[in-house]
């Protein structure tokens, strides 16, 4: 009688680990990053309309900073749920539901008539891209071959570059146009809901996770796929699956888990860097364009010189993803936000355009390789059958501090100005750069799959 064994969950990793990069990662990695650009729009596209809404709904800047913080509210929530939700129903599952979620509520944005309604559709749109950015990340990292898995999350994480930069056209060409530009921003900021159907049908789950609920058959149904497109042909393992080594099956179990011996210490610094970069940089990115109208620079301008200083991010993360299959996750992570830290205290003392153009770009070259990194290893220091809860968790804690940042810059800024806020925002980096240090990194490592 023939062998009808399947495949083990670890012959299943070490295949995904021994690919070259194929087209089917491209179209996985391009699939996935659609998505995280999407979500970069709708982020950017709230610092735009912020400016705008001031001045046409006469908001104070109490009220502008909770119309930001209740969407941190929202992706604090958001990204705890996710990441739970991701291990148990799948990561292509919650990948489309989130982007589903905050396509409406951005889209019904644009009908609003009052703060009120805005405040609450801001927090379902924060639900959606909360939960959606450690989802997909994770979803990426698992199919990424080992020697090239960092590199893959950076690019993942360029493409946050590209929707902030879509939110930066948007803002300076659609906005200004009109007294309704605002919802015609909005408008465009419901692509997502459509774009949720192509992710649910066009990509494949995760065999890593699907191995991890005993689903082997149609894991190995899919890594075969990516080896025929790599024009391989594997030899099926003749052992029986093992006993599952999963480490926590239950969402309790995994929360606890996070803090045993083992990952205690991964986690405190994990957290550590998410809170102060958060700070950082939704502090500085959603208030640029109006402090940058408060300087004294008209709307337009102020647009103009963010679309510049957004153009910067793009080699920011080319040099990142370089980086990081060099010297490693840390040492990339730690160099970029010490690059961070300098760039904030030139830019919040500059006064000169040429000198708040070149800072700014600075700033944002610097952070957002910073980013790339850091999505990279977040997802890569947990086991499979916690790595979504635990890039959730980090994401959702980290969101506690881009709540307060809108609500406590105008505070440093009536305290000491520019140079008072984007100097705490250099020392928060400096923070982040050193708890860094207490991260794993796998740098060319397999991923744990227990």
């Amino acid at each position: 009688m023939a062998n009808t064994a399947l495949p083990s969950r670890a012959s299943l990793a070490e295949r995904l680990d021994d690919l070259p990069f194929t087209r089917r990662h491209a179209r996985l990695l391009t699939g996935s990053g659609l998505g995280w650009a999407l979500d970069a729009m709708d982020v950017g596209l709230i610092s735009f309309i912020l400016a705008a809404l001031v001045q046409q709904w006469d908001l104070s800047r109490t009220a502008a900073g909770w119309i930001a913080s209740v969407g941190f509210l929202g992706m604090a929530v958001g990204a705890t749920l996710g990441g739970l939700l991701a291990d148990r129903l799948g990561r292509r599952q919650v990948f489309a539901l989130t982007l589903l979620v905050y396509g409406v509520a951005t889209g019904a944005s644009a009908f609003v008539g009052g703060l009120a309604a805005l405040l609450v559709l801001r927090f379902l749109v924060g639900l959606g891209l909360g939960a959606e950015l450690p989802v997909a990340s994770t979803y990426v990292s698992e199919f990424a071959p080992a020697r090239i898995r960092g590199r893959m999350i950076v690019i993942l994480e360029a493409f946050w570059a590209v929707g902030w930069t879509a939110a930066a056209l948007i803002g300076y060409f659609v906005i200004p146009a009109s007294a309704d530009g605002w919802r015609w921003a909005f408008a465009l900021g419901a692509i997502p809901a459509l774009y949720a159907l192509v992710v649910r049908w066009g990509l494949p789950e995760s065999p890593r996770w699907l191995a991890s609920r005993g689903r082997i058959a149609e894991a190995e149904r899919i890594v075969s796929t990516f080896e025929a497109d790599a024009g391989l042909v594997a030899e099926p393992a003749i052992r029986k699956e093992p006993p599952s080594r999963s480490i926590a099956v239950t969402a309790r179990a995994r929360l606890l888990t996070l803090w045993n011996p083992e990952f205690s210490r991964r986690t405190i610094c994990l957290w550590l860097v998410w809170l102060t970069v958060n700070f950082a940089y939704y502090g500085a990115f959603i208030w640029i364009p109006s402090i940058l109208v408060e300087a004294g620079f008209d709307l337009v301008r102020s647009f103009g010189f963010t679309l510049i200083i957004t153009l910067a991010q793009l080699p920011g993360y080319a040099v990142a993803a370089w980086l990081i299959e060099v010297w490693g996750r840390r040492s990339t992570l730690s160099v970029f936000l010490i690059g961070s830290a300098v760039s904030a205290v030139f830019f919040g003392t500059a006064t000169t355009e040429p000198a708040i153009i070149a800072s700014g770009m600075a700033l944002s070259f610097f952070n957002l390789g910073a980013w790339g990194a850091l999505y990279a290893v977040t997802p890569e220091i947990y086991p499979t059958s916690l790595r979504a809860t635990g890039a959730g968790w980090a994401a959702g804690v980290g969101r506690i501090a881009s709540i307060v940042a809108p609500l406590v810059v105008p505070l440093l800024l009536v305290a000491g100005g520019a140079p008072l806020l984007f100097t705490v925002f250099g020392g928060c980096f400096l923070i982040a750069a050193a708890a860094a240090w207490g991260l794993a990194d796998r740098r060319g490592v397999a991923l744990d799959d227990r």
